[in-house]
């Protein structure tokens, strides 16, 4: 038996998910005694996404939004597979909180679901004007993100 390389042209389906086998009828080694080729099974794996990670059918993507948009609510362009759309951002959000694009997620009957965790992130405070404005917060707003842990 001589092994020899060559390379196979494949259509990976939508819909197909990390751990699954793909059976190649008739492209694996060739039977005993002259037999037909055997199968040739693919094992499918992703390499990771700088943006996505897979759950499932579910794709997960942590959002940075300012600290503005979370408080006021805001639409902000969101990245999917598919390109950007636009993400209504509720009032009063919460870093953490997550909300889901219905469809969004990985292709398949049915379609899996994006979901957007948001990520808060800080202005950094480097010129007068944004320290200036942080000091404000820090007056005029009676918050302790801490009073839920008896803080």
């Amino acid at each position: 038996m001589v092994n020899r390389e060559r390379t196979v042209r494949v259509n990976i389906p939508k819909g197909v998910r990390a751990g699954q086998q793909l059976r190649l009828s008739g492209q694996g080694m060739p039977g005993l005694g002259g037999g037909d080729n055997g199968d040739l099974y693919l094992d499918v794996d992703f390499r990771a996404h700088p943006l996505f990670r897979v759950d499932g059918r579910n794709l997960s993507l942590e959002l940075p939004v300012a600290p503005w948009e979370a408080a006021l609510g805001a639409t902000v362009k969101t990245p999917t597979p598919a390109g950007p759309v636009d993400l209504k951002i509720p009032p009063h959000s919460n870093s953490g909180r997550r909300l889901r694009l219905k469809g969004r997620g990985m292709p398949g009957k049915p379609a899996g679901d994006l979901l957007v965790t948001l990520k808060i992130a800080l202005p950094p405070a480097t010129a007068d004007s944004s320290r200036r404005l942080y000091e404000q917060m820090a007056r005029d707003m009676a918050f302790n993100p801490r009073q839920s842990l008896g803080v």
